[in-house]
């Protein structure tokens, strides 16, 4: 279904609506579409990209901070949740915004990012098991599905802890 430029841009205020049906449509539930809604309201910084393929939106990443256990100084970000309407699935939208996601932390200047996310996606862009540091999710997760990516790195050498997500996630 590739046609047209994929661009990745900053989301804008008319965007929400395509959003909101980005992430309907890769889930089974609307629960990301109305936890993305929340945190562009109540988190901050976020950082909310879209996919634009010749004017219509069809993916979406946002990432919004977290914190480590008793690290509150540490700038650490948590990439939740990723969508891309299905039939654009397995086309490298994915993979473009989760890289513009990771490039727009560091310009943010986040020191990490924690993802919850598939085991064989993640470590293509530097993603290991957050355990490796002594580092947990406040969830019960499986290890390898709890990764983290230091953009700083050693910046989580000797500082373990438990993530925890903004108190929006606790609904959903």
């Amino acid at each position: 279904m590739r046609a047209g430029h994929l661009t990745i841009r900053l989301e804008q205020p008319p965007d929400i609506p395509s959003v909101r049906d980005v992430n309907r449509s890769a889930f089974p539930t609307s629960a990301e579409a109305d936890l993305v809604d929340v945190l562009r309201t109540a988190a901050a910084p976020i950082i909310s990209l879209v996919a634009d393929i010749d004017e219509s939106i069809v993916g979406h990443i946002l990432l919004s901070p977290v914190t480590l256990g008793t690290w509150p100084d540490l700038k650490v970000m948590g990439l939740a949740p990723m969508a891309v309407r299905p039939p654009w699935q397995r086309q490298g939208i994915g993979s473009a915004l989760a890289a513009a996601g990771i490039e727009s932390c560091r310009q943010l200047g986040s020191e990490a990012i924690v993802v919850l996310g598939h085991a064989r996606f993640y470590p293509r862009f530097g993603f290991v098991p957050a355990s490796r540091f002594g580092i947990g999710c406040e969830y019960d997760v499986a290890d390898e599905h709890f990764m983290v990516l230091e953009l700083d790195p050693g910046i989580l050498s000797g500082r373990p802890g438990t993530i925890r997500y903004h108190p929006a996630f606790a609904g959903f």
